[in-house]
């Protein structure tokens, strides 16, 4: 496969350095951003790179020439004026599915999962995708149950509900999108090229947790610099078990109104988002796990409980919090209500106590379940966790299950923080 990097920015949001330096060339603990990308495609099995550039091209070109320096084949598309995102796609005679990659990342994934997920679903383009704790300022997707994209949302979307979903900036794409259009000058990806193909049914977003941030200003450059150094970028690749917080919804993240049927009715509970971030800054994945027979009893329908998520999802993102994944149970095993759905009244794997949830979120993202945590407020959280081979941990007053109790995640947060900082101090 062939990676095609847009590497032509204009650097503008770096200030005064990306005036005099093209900010893939921009050195991050000795070595430019494009290197970084270079070496972790490489990794990967790619050799085949075409470098898109047009601002103070020469730099890059002069730095990276034939590539063969650094073993790989880079031949230049220079762009003579901006085409935007998509415009240098239609000029380069792609013939076979390629990687298209923005120039400011650092990234670290698992592109044969990728690849076959696209390949799969025969899809037009895959992007990745992932919640960040930005989104308001992001490209966000809307997905259905099969991961399809059914809209793409402009950076300061205004619309009431959206997903935290982000496209990250890297895509496999199929030249057959590209011949859907005769675009012979600018063009944007997400507006001109994604949005219209979406009716296809083929634009498919690939979810994961694995490390992609941009480096594109101050703040966030020196972000990736401080994961670089610390072993996250690489850590968490697909390929290297993970760890998790599994987190009940209803009572642990938002307060408990009984059967929550409409997004209004979602509130935080005090310190749930310093503590998400806690647990992200403890290298953790933090995985909602929650029964919601409301769909089964007929209370509310599954784009009612989309949005009940979408509005949990952008409250913990006003607080800089994320997370990495939802599950949910949409079952129901008791008869007798009005409204109620037939086929979703059955006895499932996926309702808590059962850890069927769990178990399917730790395939999902490579997770040693041993060293993982399902905290909750009720029995059957607890129980969940102990069936899934989890630590459990308990929400609530004391004296109800046999495992740990706090009165609040942000209580267990702040003990998990000590227990990290007493194993960091006996290394030491």
């Amino acid at each position: 496969m062939k990676a095609i990097i847009l590497a032509g920015g204009l650097g503008s949001r770096m200030g005064e350095p990306g005036r005099t330096t093209p900010k893939p060339l921009m050195e991050i603990h000795g070595k430019p951003i494009l290197l970084y990308q270079l070496e972790a495609l490489k990794k990967e099995g790619i050799t085949d790179f075409v470098f898109v550039t047009c601002h103070l091209s020469e730099q890059i070109e002069a730095y990276f020439k034939d590539g063969k320096e650094f073993g790989v084949s880079i031949t230049y598309y220079r762009e003579t004026s901006p085409l935007g995102t998509a415009g240098a796609l239609f000029r380069l005679g792609l013939t076979e599915d390629f990687l298209l990659c923005n120039g400011d990342l650092i990234f670290d994934i698992d592109l044969t999962s990728m690849t076959d997920f696209h390949q799969k679903n025969n899809a037009l383009a895959t992007l990745f995708v992932h919640p960040n704790n930005h989104p308001s300022d992001s490209v966000t997707l809307d997905t259905n149950e099969s991961s399809q994209v059914v809209r793409v949302n402009p950076k300061n979307n205004k619309a009431t509900f959206y997903q935290n979903l982000c496209n990250a900036g890297i895509q496999i794409i199929s030249p057959e999108l590209l011949s859907m259009y005769s675009y012979r000058g600018k063009a944007d990806f997400d507006t001109d090229i994604i949005s219209p193909a979406i009716g296809t049914g083929r634009i498919f977003a690939y979810p994961s947790a694995e490390y992609v941030h941009d480096a594109g200003t101050p703040e966030r450059f020196s972000k990736v610099s401080a994961d670089i150094a610390s072993g996250i970028v690489s850590a968490k690749n697909k390929r290297n078990t993970q760890k998790a917080v599994f987190v009940d919804r209803d009572g642990t993240l938002n307060v408990h109104k009984g059967y929550i049927t409409s997004p209004e009715d979602i509130e935080l509970i005090s310190g749930v988002t310093e503590a998400i971030n806690t647990f992200h800054r403890l290298g953790y994945l933090v995985i909602m796990i929650t029964n919601q027979p409301v769909i089964a009893r007929g209370d509310c329908t599954s784009e009612d409980l989309k949005n009940i998520h979408c509005r949990l999802e952008l409250l913990l993102a006003e607080g800089k919090a994320y997370l990495d994944g939802i599950y949910y149970c949409p079952h129901h095993p008791d008869r007798g209500f009005e409204g109620e759905k037939e086929e979703l009244k059955i006895s499932c794997s996926c309702r808590k106590p059962s850890p069927g949830l769990i178990l399917q979120a730790q395939k999902d993202f490579n997770i040693d379940l041993s060293v993982s945590y399902m905290i909750g407020d009720s029995n059957a959280d607890v129980k969940a966790g102990i069936n899934a081979g989890c630590i459990p941990v308990f929400i609530g007053s004391t004296g109800k299950v046999s495992c740990e109790a706090f009165n609040s995640l942000k209580d267990f947060s702040e003990y998990l923080s000590s227990l990290h900082k007493i194993t960091e101090s006996s290394l030491d």
